[in-house]
């Protein structure tokens, strides 16, 4: 009882990356899905469309990146998303069209290429395992970002880490 306890995790010196911290604030994007403007969510009748973006109120997608895209199998005119587009253009930041999905983790990997690096130079990294909403993608875009400054990427928790990469001592 006379030696306290110590937390080695603590002092080993290690940075944990949560991947799920790059992505994005549910408050920064928004979808529109184009499903909303189909005639019995099938079939676009141009007049009608046009008519309900000219009604539309844009003003909630100021500042944000959108995500354009249809939840249904319908076929869409390729120009009815290019219509779209140009009614948030000087609204949005950013507009795409692709899968939900696909554009979360464009918006994350974007925000890995983005991050200041600087701070992980010469550090012993673990990148946090364990996120079932992280696309893999993540984890490789974090390695790939971070491989060229560190001494070291692990995965997992501090506790218990599986080595990822080691920096090569120079003889």
């Amino acid at each position: 009882m006379d030696n306290p306890i110590v937390n080695r995790v603590a002092q080993s010196g290690l940075i944990t990356l949560n991947p799920v911290d790059f992505l994005p604030a549910e408050d920064t994007y928004a979808l529109i899905d184009l499903k909303g403007f189909l005639f019995k969510e099938m079939l676009l009748k141009e007049k009608d469309f046009r008519a309900a973006l000219k009604e539309k109120d844009w003003a909630a997608y100021k500042g944000k990146a959108v995500c354009i895209y249809c939840s249904n199998e319908a076929i869409i005119p390729q120009w009815a998303p290019m219509l779209l587009s140009t009614y948030l253009g000087g609204v949005a930041q950013s507009v795409h069209f692709t899968k939900p999905e696909a554009f979360i983790e464009r918006l994350s990997i974007n925000a890995i290429a983005d991050m200041d690096e600087s701070k992980y130079q010469d550090q012993r990294i673990v990148i946090k395992g364990c996120g079932d909403k992280v696309p893999q993608s993540l984890y490789v875009a974090l390695v790939s970002k971070l491989q060229p400054l560190v001494k070291s990427i692990m995965y997992g928790e501090p506790c218990s880490t599986v080595p990822v990469y080691k920096k090569k001592r120079n003889t």
